[in-house]
């Protein structure tokens, strides 16, 4: 019998109570010191993005590395925790998401809670890898007034 598969909400809780994250790691070969990011952390920055404002996962990492007192902060944990998030966010407002849906999803019902669709890649870019990716993100962002336009394959937030 196959194991049942943990929600979006069992997992981003399961990594909210990770009690050695945020780590910070002195690298012997560089010299500098290197964060792992908690996503409660994540969460916290991505909760104050304001109505039409968004965010890029550049901007996250040098908040923490800031706040952290680090040269860097781990790009790949904080893009993995952002994306775990979004699930989450949507799973709790009752949206059935799956990473390998097509399926459309109401933006109406997917904008309230922790407003992830204002975390964009660095330049703007809308995150392929997010729920209903890029159609549902593009709505959320336009329902806060952002424009976003179309360059070459990529969906950008108009500046």
């Amino acid at each position: 019998m196959a194991a049942k598969r943990k929600s979006w909400t069992q997992k981003w809780s399961e990594a909210k109570a990770k009690q050695d994250l945020p780590k910070v790691i002195d690298c012997g070969e560089s010299g500098e010191r290197f964060l792992v990011p908690g996503p409660a952390e994540i969460e916290e920055i991505v909760s104050t993005i304001p109505k039409g404002s968004v965010i890029g996962m550049d901007e996250i990492a040098r908040r923490l590395s800031s706040r952290h007192g680090v040269e860097t902060c781990c790009p790949m944990t904080t893009g993995i925790f952002a994306w775990l998030m979004a699930y989450a966010a949507c799973e709790t407002q009752g949206l059935t998401v799956d990473i390998r849906s097509t399926d459309p999803v109401d933006p109406a019902k997917a904008h309230h809670g922790v407003p992830w669709w204002r975390v964009v890649k660095t330049g703007g870019i809308l995150n392929p890898k997010y729920p209903g990716a890029p159609d549902l993100q593009k709505a959320l962002l336009e329902m806060d007034g952002m424009r976003v336009e179309q360059k070459g394959m990529q969906l950008v937030v108009a500046r």
